[in-house]
């Protein structure tokens, strides 16, 4: 097991923002707190890199909770108490059912727990008596593009790449949308990509997008998709820009609005940019860290309470989760300090 250079770098981040904490972790208690949470968080990721599969859901679990603690703490929205966590605030459940369908639920909005609490600052959602399945919230995750739990219909993250968007004017903005599921392009409808795209609020908001040279259909003709090798494909699709951009030549959209439009509708993830989709029950994308939370907060309750059943998942000579459960938290590992820096960055300011 390794550190990549992002996540070293994001501790090196981290550790250099603890004399002078941002946001409202800059004096008092919050200070301290930041500070305190971030070296727990820091050692327990180092410790989680020394150990096996057996534990390391645990350690990776409670870095990120004690990184949860600094996040709330320099949160400039949380004020009075409201940055002092008493709770996990996410439950998990069905610990009998197969390992894909673990119920995972949350506690309700405002209360004061840690999920609810990083969740409200991150402008991410939360829920309660309707159970998310731990394989939908797996799915969530971009490196889990390549790693499925079951052959089910799946709802992952959509690629786009900023630099598609150009420095020059325009009256749209016009981006790639990548990792289409080879389901809706063997379907090949216009009624596909839009059913689709239909859990997928920012994209579906779209104006329109490139389709075959079918020139007979007009503007029935059905969407143009590039194929991938691995499987999958993408396509480039099309937004009007919101009223009061285009401030470039002849009033067009300038490369800047247009990328800040994209920004608004996507979510980072260590630097790329994702369109995500909305899981029911709840309202809005659910942001990345938090899938990541919800995840690991789930496996580490199965390997600390159900240390059997764990054993039987992570045993690479009988179960088909074992690799893809290793691979999760070593990326684990490797990705959360660079969220985790980012997501500090994100309520500080």
């Amino acid at each position: 097991m390794h550190i990549d250079l992002d996540a070293a770098q994001a501790w090196e981040r981290l550790r250099a923002s603890r004399w002078n904490p941002p946001g409202r972790a800059d004096t008092g208690s919050r200070r301290k707190t930041y500070a305190a949470a971030l070296e727990q968080a820091e050692q327990t990721f180092q410790a989680a890199a020394t150990v096996g599969t057996a534990t390391r859901p645990m350690q990776v679990f409670y870095g990120l909770s004690q990184a949860g603690r600094a996040i709330a703490a320099a949160a400039v929205t949380l004020k009075g108490e409201d940055w002092n966590l008493d709770s996990h605030a996410i439950k998990a459940t069905g610990f009998h059912l197969p390992f894909p369908d673990i119920e995972i639920r949350t506690d309700p909005p405002g209360t004061k727990g840690s999920f609810v609490k990083v969740s409200e600052v991150l402008d991410s959602p939360v829920w309660e008596k309707d159970p998310v399945r731990l394989e939908d919230m797996w799915d969530l995750l971009p490196p889990n593009l390549r790693y499925p739990l079951t052959t089910r219909d799946r709802l992952t993250p959509l690629y786009t790449d900023e630099v598609g968007v150009g420095t020059h004017d325009h009256s749209l903005l016009s981006v790639p949308v990548c990792n289409i599921p080879d389901r809706v392009i063997d379907a090949g409808t216009r009624e596909a990509l839009a059913d689709f795209l239909a859990s997928y609020p920012a994209v579906a908001q779209h104006e329109s997008y490139v389709t075959t040279r079918a020139l007979s259909l007009g503007s029935e003709a059905p969407p143009e998709y590039s194929r991938y090798d691995h499987g999958g494909g993408e396509m480039t699709i099309n937004w009007q820009m919101p009223q009061g951009a285009g401030t470039g030549f002849d009033g067009l959209a300038t490369g800047a609005e247009r990328l800040a439009h994209l920004r608004a509708m996507t979510r980072s993830y260590r630097g790329d940019r994702y369109f995500l989709p909305v899981l029911p029950p709840m309202k809005r994308e659910l942001h990345p860290l938090m899938a990541w939370w919800a995840v690991l907060y789930a496996l580490s309750m199965l390997s600390r309470y159900q240390p059997a059943a764990w054993g039987t998942l992570i045993n690479v000579d009988n179960s088909k989760y074992a690799v893809p459960i290793e691979r999760l938290l070593e990326v684990g590992i490797n990705h959360l300090p660079v969220l985790i820096a980012d997501a500090i960055t994100e309520v500080s300011t």
